[in-house]
């Protein structure tokens, strides 16, 4: 029988980690008939400066949440010989646990008014592996030495596009004390209660009479075809308009627009190269982008000016170093 002081200082034996996807938009204002190169030059200087802008509020209001949890992105995947041995009869393995942790958690957020959390091969996959590095080191981290980052190790092993990503890792005796003790910690409890996660992978590892656990969470996004996002793109452009008390655009297809998306994936920066860019168009907005039917803040003022006629949408779908679980790049050029 353990007594209390043992238990109480197994509940500081906790871990948090969190990490959100921040897209990007770069405007491009190509030269007007009639328009000096100076002048250009000076929109696109404002344009840009107004973007830096809204991301560094963006970025501020981001730090001010988690200043201190902020992952760190790292082009590395799991090895053949992790991943064979989270599917291995190893016996250090407890999936009866991993299963306990999953019902805790929903009842937990069922109490909190928070929707069930569904448990994801991809991301268990990951939390057993990154349990089992755990109890190699014998210590609790959500990046070992040599580890890839808690986004890149999520990436390596589900399809599953994810806007937001947490963790919580710990060290007890069992899953109801493990779970009483994660609940009991303000950053533990939020990862467990967030309404925003939406799949779980859980990881546990027995070392004697403790274990080691390890839980993911994701933000999990519905997935979209190229077209698709053209599509969600070409209405918000309109929805745009109207709001702004524009006519509508007419909508032209523009050869080369999925490659030119593509081009800036490619490179990992929402950068057109100059031998991929749209010409005759006024202005190009280039952007990455999780939710397709909403354009960037940035945006509106450019589609709704009034000497608009068309424009043409090119996307195209890729997992970056940036961008390790995947996003949607945009090229929308106005005429």
């Amino acid at each position: 029988m353990m007594d209390r002081a043992h238990r109480c200082l197994l509940a500081f034996l906790l871990g948090t980690g969190v990490a959100t996807v921040q897209p990007a938009t770069r405007l491009m204002a190509s030269q007007e008939p009639g328009q000096d190169q100076e002048q250009a030059q000076a929109q696109e200087q404002r344009q840009a400066q107004e973007q830096r802008q809204d991301q560094g509020q963006k970025q501020r209001q981001q730090a001010a949440i988690s200043r201190s949890q902020q992952a760190t992105l790292k082009p590395v995947v799991a090895s053949a010989s992790d991943l064979a041995a989270t599917n291995s009869s190893d016996g250090r393995f407890d999936p009866y646990s991993e299963q306990q942790l999953l019902t805790f958690a929903n009842q937990s957020r069922r109490q909190a008014g928070a929707p069930p959390l569904s448990i994801d091969p991809g991301l268990s996959q990951a939390a057993r592996i990154h349990a089992l590095a755990m109890l190699k080191a014998r210590q609790l981290s959500h990046q070992l030495d040599g580890e890839p980052s808690l986004p890149q190790r999520l990436a390596a092993t589900t399809q599953l596009q994810l806007q937001e990503e947490g963790e919580n890792v710990a060290l007890d005796y069992d899953a109801e004390h493990g779970h009483e003790h994660l609940m009991l910690s303000a950053p533990h409890r939020a990862n467990l209660l967030n309404p925003a996660y939406n799949v779980v992978g859980l990881g546990v590892v027995r070392d004697a009479d403790r274990i080691y656990i390890v839980q993911d969470f994701g933000s999990a996004l519905p997935k979209y075809s190229p077209q698709e996002v053209k599509e969600h793109v070409a209405a918000a452009v309109n929805q745009t308009r109207r709001l702004a008390q524009r006519p509508a655009l007419q909508e032209r297809d523009l050869l080369g627009a999925d490659d030119t998306a593509c081009s800036m994936a490619q490179n990992d920066k929402t950068e057109i190269p100059q031998d991929h860019k749209p010409v005759e168009s006024l202005s190009i907005i280039a952007y990455t982008s999780l939710h397709p039917e909403a354009l960037p803040g940035a945006a509106s003022s450019a589609v709704a000016d009034r000497n608009l006629h068309s424009f043409s949408v090119g996307a195209c779908y890729a997992r970056t170093r940036t961008y390790p679980t995947g996003v949607y790049w945009v090229v929308l050029a106005l005429r």
